[in-house]
């Protein structure tokens, strides 16, 4: 009986403390954020699709099957730097940036702005590369469907099923090591990026 009570307790304790967080936090969505997520989403998914829809049909059955597997990977690649940026800790990027080390204001312009880039990373380009390679690949079905004498629609549902299943388990290998990893993640990317991008002081 006392047991219940206290799990009861601590329970309500819990919902008081997430209340509170709640208010703290509380801040009203970034319109202008959502506005410009969504044309850079368009933009990318549209020249995606377009360089997709011009080379494919032009090129012959191995060729697009490397270009459906490198969707995939970048796919991936963005995954993992979505999980790494939310999982990383800011603190020894505060301290390599005092050291003037290359990347390190890059890293922690990323971790302040975690949910952008992780919402770039993961919903943007994330999300346009397995639309994108879903589509190559029910190109390739079409292509191999006369090679292979099979039904367009049988053999376009196994393929698009073996290039969810490769994403799905790619990512589910690729966040496991992007937790473990994270701060490594996190600075390799911005060293990367920071030979293009300076954050402003």
């Amino acid at each position: 009986m006392d047991k219940k009570k206290l799990n009861k307790d601590e329970i309500r304790n819990l919902k008081v403390q997430i209340r509170r967080k709640e208010k703290k936090d509380k801040a009203k969505p970034d319109v202008k954020w959502i506005i410009q997520i969504m044309l850079v989403a368009f933009l990318i998914s549209f020249i995606f699709s377009f360089a997709s829809e011009l080379t494919l049909p032009n090129v012959n059955i191995i060729v697009g099957i490397i270009i459906v597997i490198l969707f995939i990977i970048l796919g991936l690649v963005f995954d993992m730097i979505g999980v790494a940026v939310t999982s990383a800790d800011e603190k020894p990027f505060h301290s390599m940036n005092a050291r003037k080390v290359r990347g390190a204001d890059v890293a922690v312009k990323f971790k302040k702005n975690a949910d952008k880039v992780s919402s770039f990373c993961n919903d943007v380009i994330g999300d346009i590369c397995g639309i994108v390679s879903g589509s190559a690949g029910t190109m390739i079905a079409i292509s191999l469907s006369g090679t292979l004498h099979m039904d367009k629609f049988i053999l376009s549902l196994l393929v698009t099923a073996v290039i969810a299943s490769f994403t799905i388990g790619g990512k589910a290998i690729g966040k496991s090591y992007a937790i473990n990893k994270s701060n490594l993640i996190l600075y390799e990317f911005a060293k990367c990026i920071s030979y293009f991008y300076k954050p402003k002081k």
